[in-house]
């Protein structure tokens, strides 16, 4: 596979590749090229030059594009799902359901085309003052290896919208389905409006970063990322830049909780299913008050246990692998240190061999000083903490520098509400879990990022603002 640039499939400018494997068997799935800061200059150079007639077009007219996006994806489902699951070890079912996510949301952000407007300000009977949107010119995205269709596909939805042309950086480990999906979207875009690029974030996502001609930047991935990202790119100059990052997300379960319902939905909420809990957003601290606690997790450790890990491009397979063998003992020693504090493991607690596969975790009693209760292990390893009182609960929410997402469950509405408001999180699931809902915005506060995605505030995030007043009578007053 070759990197998009200028609306061209080119190896890296010095001919270097990389190469990608499969985390469940360890057997290689070929070369990759690897970006270069020239081919990061060709790239942006050629977005400058193709921005302007693609900015200059009906906003109806762009979004006629990514609804042929979304159908081009449609049509090529099995084969990207399939590439996703070989390449970054998720089941081939749920990496399926990401191109369906991935299409829907380039056609949700195409029915967003007229929110790209202005607004007229009143003011005196001779004056017009008005604000126009426009774009940025020559954006960067970077996303992460958990989504890797998904993110590649839907977060360039935005910033292409919007009128300005985007550089992709796929993820080091799940490069494929990027450069495959640049492959389909070459045809429907102007040259240079679209640039995908492969390699190693230390090369080719640093020179983007600093480039003195991206002057907006959006990131997904790790907040020690994030934090070099933000202090790059403030010394190439002022760069629009949002971040969705880590989460150590709490799921508190009170007294008048079912205790059933809520069991199911930590499973849930953990993402084993759809990314083996590598996800930013899954509920990795269960809170329990103490009356449930026990019931809560007797049933939490039989349904992790009943998830069925395995091949990811198995259909019957419900959890695949860690996207690499290095991330599977980062895992396990999360796991290893755990058990050596003493911390009991109800469920799970090993890893396979053969393949970058972790079990289903489960340790109950985990104190609010332990590791895994503060960490973010970014792997299937759920910790169960009790509570006694509702204050309690929040104050272990909150003591946490990060708040991405939160899930509440009560039978009591008026008193899930109350706790969602006090709740230090940028997206709040009352009874619920994991699911995210198009049109909702999503991203965190504190260390979880900047900005939010999914939402009509993403698609205005990649316009600047300008105001224009007229003098309809120059020289009266």
């Amino acid at each position: 596979m070759n990197m998009l640039i200028d609306g061209k499939l080119v190896p890296a400018s010095n001919g270097d590749t990389y190469e990608t494997f499969s985390p469940a068997s360890g057997k290689s799935l070929g070369f990759v090229p690897a970006a270069t800061s020239d081919d990061v200059d060709r790239a942006v150079a050629s977005g400058k030059r193709a921005y302007l007639d693609w900015a200059a077009a009906a906003p109806a007219e762009r979004a006629k594009v990514l609804r042929k996006m979304a159908a081009t994806l449609r049509e090529h489902r099995d084969e990207l799902g399939f590439l996703d699951a070989q390449d970054g070890g998720n089941p081939v079912t749920a990496m399926k359901g990401d191109v369906d996510l991935a299409a829907e949301l380039l056609e949700v952000f195409a029915d967003w085309a007229m929110n790209l407007g202005g607004e007229t300000v009143v003011g005196r009977p001779n004056m017009l003052h008005y604000t126009v949107r426009e774009p940025y010119g020559v954006v960067a995205r970077l996303i992460p290896y958990n989504h890797p269709l998904m993110f590649a596909a839907s977060r360039i939805a935005a910033p292409l919208l919007a009128g300005n042309a985007v550089v992709l950086k796929a993820p080091d480990q799940t490069p494929l389905s990027a450069l495959r999906m640049a492959e389909l979207f070459a045809p429907l875009l102007p040259p240079g409006v679209l640039s995908v690029l492969s390699g190693l974030g230390a090369t080719a996502g640093a020179a983007m970063v600093a480039h003195p001609d991206i002057r907006r930047i959006a990131f997904t991935g790790s907040v020690p990322t994030g934090q070099v990202i933000l202090q790059s790119a403030a010394r190439a100059g002022i760069k629009n830049t949002t971040l969705e990052l880590g989460g150590k997300n709490p799921m508190v379960v009170l007294e008048d909780a079912d205790p059933a319902v809520a069991a199911a939905g930590a499973i849930t909420g953990m993402n084993f299913h759809w990314t083996a809990g590598q996800s930013c957003g899954s509920t990795s601290r269960l809170l329990v008050h103490r009356s449930l606690v026990d019931e809560v997790v007797e049933r939490v450790a039989a349904g992790a246990k009943a998830v069925r890990m395995g091949d990811p491009l198995d259909p019957e397979t419900e959890m695949g692998a860690m996207v690499t063998p290095q991330h599977r003992d980062r895992v396990m020693g999360f796991v290893e240190r755990a058990k050596g504090e003493g911390l009991r493991a109800v469920t799970g607690g090993g890893a396979q061999i053969e393949g970058a596969f972790v079990q289903p975790t489960v340790f109950a009693d985990v104190p609010p000083t332990a590791e895994i209760f503060n960490e973010e292990i970014f792997g299937p390893v759920l910790s169960v903490t009790a509570f006694d009182t509702e204050d309690e609960a929040i104050g272990l929410v909150n003591d946490s520098p990060l708040g991405l997402t939160a899930s509440l469950w009560t039978q009591d509405v008026a008193k899930a509400h109350i706790l969602a408001r006090k709740v230090e999180a940028g997206y709040v699931w009352l009874n619920t879990s994991s699911r995210h809902f198009v049109g909702l915005p999503f991203g965190g506060v504190k260390n979880s990022g900047l900005g939010r995605e999914e939402h009509v505030e993403e698609l205005l995030s990649f316009t600047q603002v300008k105001a224009v007043s007229l003098d309809l009578q120059p020289g009266s007053r």
